[in-house]
């Protein structure tokens, strides 16, 4: 049987090109405001994926502009009421419905104070769309499948346009615009050798630093949400300090490493913990022990991290039947969660 999550897998390529080729006059006038705006800060507003897409734009921002990013709790506004002071920032909200009142509520409250405002959600016209300076429509398309697929990297290379036409950057814009090819590629890996440790697994850890530990926090929710498989996402370099008490022979541990200035440290976790009789798996050749997972490398250290993601949810949708779960539908959730 072909599930739904699996069809939506497939189309990441298709949708991310669809989004470059038909986006593009909105991605401009996005970046072209906030050259003009010329921010002292990003603050970002989203839950669920969509944060971890957030994250992940978080480190591209950081790295690329030099800026630092921070994370609003949507409670300010729509629980606790409390306005911003954010004449001088700009903001990214990013949703899949677009809908969530406390999402819906930060973004308005945001742009009240005088942030530039992007939106990035698949559903327009939509709340979140009428509060932001700039809806950019993610283009993904109908998502059936509960757990978010092609609408979170959608979301990041939506980002990703925008910052690299923001920073006149001609590397990243290339790397972003042969993004389709590269999820194509992607699709084809082979990362099924994960499949029989975590197939009776109770617990692991999921590794990654800069943009590939927004990756590993996505990767840990999907366990969570399509095989009822508890995973916890740290930083390579975290993982050292308390939790890794808990790693004992067989634990499994999955490091995701980009083709970038982290790599080798996150190889080196790697092989400290595979040392010690872990489980461990990383997308990287520089291990000195541990299994290595296949990867694509895009040529970019920012796309590299993302393109990750892509053979990760194709196995994970096999896991969750391995496990005797159906990825279409997760018993306690559902599509579009909507939180005050």
């Amino acid at each position: 049987m072909t599930t739904k999550m699996r069809e939506e897998i497939n189309e990441i390529p298709a949708a991310a090109a669809r989004l470059l080729d038909t986006s593009r006059t909105v991605i401009a006038e996005a970046a072209n405001a906030l050259r003009d705006k010329d921010p002292g800060v990003v603050v970002t507003i989203a839950r669920g994926s969509s944060d971890h897409a957030a994250h992940f734009l978080k480190y591209a921002i950081e790295l690329q502009m030099g800026l630092p990013v921070a994370s609003l709790g949507p409670s300010l506004a729509s629980i606790y009421e409390t306005p911003m002071k954010l004449g001088k920032a700009a903001a990214f909200a990013v949703s899949q419905s677009g809908a969530s009142p406390d999402i819906v509520a930060m973004a308005r409250g945001a742009r009240d104070g005088g942030a530039t405002t992007v939106s990035l959600v698949n559903t327009l016209p939509s709340p979140l769309g009428d509060a932001a300076t700039f809806a950019v429509d993610i283009k993904a398309g109908p998502e059936i499948a509960v757990a978010a697929t092609k609408s979170f990297v959608n979301s990041v290379v939506a980002g990703l346009a925008i910052l690299a036409s923001w920073s006149r950057d001609e590397a990243l814009t290339r790397a972003v615009d042969t993004l389709p090819e590269h999820f194509d590629k992607a699709l084809a890996l082979d990362w099924s050798a994960l499949l029989e440790p975590l197939k009776s697994a109770d617990s692991l850890y999921m590794l990654g630093r800069g943009p590939a530990l927004a990756i590993a926090a996505e990767a840990a929710l999907k366990c969570k949400e399509t095989c009822e498989l508890h995973a916890e996402a740290y930083s390579s370099a975290e993982v050292l300090h308390g939790p890794v008490s808990i790693v004992g022979r067989d634990f499994p541990v999955v490091a995701f490493a980009a083709r970038d200035k982290a790599e080798a440290s996150i190889a080196g976790t790697v092989s400290k913990l595979a040392a010690g009789n872990a489980t461990c798996f990383i997308t990287s050749d520089q291990a000195t022990a541990g299994h290595k997972l296949p990867f694509i490398a895009t040529g970019h250290p920012i796309t590299d991290a993302l393109a990750l993601i892509v053979p990760y949810y194709g196995f994970i949708e096999s896991l969750s039947r391995a496990r005797g779960f159906n990825p279409d539908k997760p018993v306690a959730l559902k599509k579009v969660t909507e939180t005050q």
